[in-house]
């Protein structure tokens, strides 16, 4: 055994300095994101990539961000299929806005059940904001308010010159985030959401749970994770479980790459979701 001895040494110094060199990089990394000279305290996240954030936690004036994303949901009696677009930016320190454009398409699978499928529609005009409130370097921790309008709009064959939208859509949420050392990251965003029909004197409530976890790679933006979403709506709960990873392309090109997984919803199958982010202003230092 005395004869291993030197091996073990030795082994054991390389894997310390593997282990040095890893918590240098992280170091680095992070200090070029939060600690940029001249600008306010900002703290690295890993941001969901299916319920993503209106603009970065602790966000820095002239950020921006385009998002184009599309995604398939399997079901029974017929797919759904998804896309989007997204402009993000922040016109001041903290505070950043959104507008989104959503579109659904639905692909028939049974045609004896084509009477449940939904119709083709651009599901609204969505604006939205979010400010935040707190960034902490000491805790890692950054909180944020933020509100959600969405106008809907009617299905597209119903569609008209003075029959563009049928109702409101009101949703105020909460998020909460912490990086737990260099590389673990958890986040949760939680509201309600009202709808509120034309002609309609009705509201239809419910409550959105989403929590995630990611694993941020040593010296990048490149994470694996799992988002959890969950949405109450008159008792019921359903879920969906999302594993997801982030992979850089550019310095300021990324794809997230999303598969769906629902608990206990029979009707639905999986899904997939593929989102393209690009940030016209990042350059990285190092």
């Amino acid at each position: 055994m005395w004869l291993l001895a030197p091996i073990i040494a030795v082994a054991q110094v390389e894997s310390d300095t593997t282990l040095t060199k890893k918590q240098i990089k992280d170091a680095q990394f992070i200090d070029e994101i939060e600690n940029i000279v001249g600008e306010k305290d900002k703290v690295l996240h890993a941001e969901p990539l299916y319920i993503d954030l209106i603009r970065d936690l602790g966000a820095r004036k002239g950020e921006k961000e385009w998002n184009f994303a599309g995604g398939l949901k399997a079901g029974s009696s017929y797919n759904e299929y998804e896309a989007l677009v997204e402009y993000e930016w922040a016109p001041i320190d903290r505070l950043g806005f959104e507008v989104e454009l959503p579109l659904t398409l639905y692909g028939q699978i049974d045609e004896k059940a084509i009477s449940k499928r939904p119709s083709n529609r651009l599901e609204s005009i969505k604006m939205a904001t979010q400010w935040s409130f707190l960034v902490s370097d000491k805790w890692n921790t950054s909180m944020a308010f933020g509100y959600i309008h969405q106008f809907e709009m009617h299905d597209l064959n119903k569609l008209s010159f003075d029959h563009v939208f049928k109702g409101n859509v009101f949703n105020p949420f909460f998020i909460a985030a912490k990086r737990w050392g260099s590389n673990f990251h958890s986040l949760i965003y939680t509201g309600p959401s009202l709808v509120k029909e034309f002609g309609n004197q009705d509201w239809k409530k419910s409550y959105e749970i989403n929590s995630s976890f990611h694993y941020m790679i040593t010296g990048t933006k490149n994470f694996i994770g799992v988002e959890v979403n969950q949405h109450v709506e008159r008792g019921k709960w359903t879920t969906t479980m999302r594993p997801q990873m982030r992979l850089a392309i550019a310095e300021n090109l990324m794809v997230g790459i999303v598969t769906g997984i629902p608990i206990y919803q029979t009707e639905r199958g999986l899904s997939s979701f593929l989102r393209i982010i690009y940030e016209p202003n990042f350059k990285a230092l190092h």
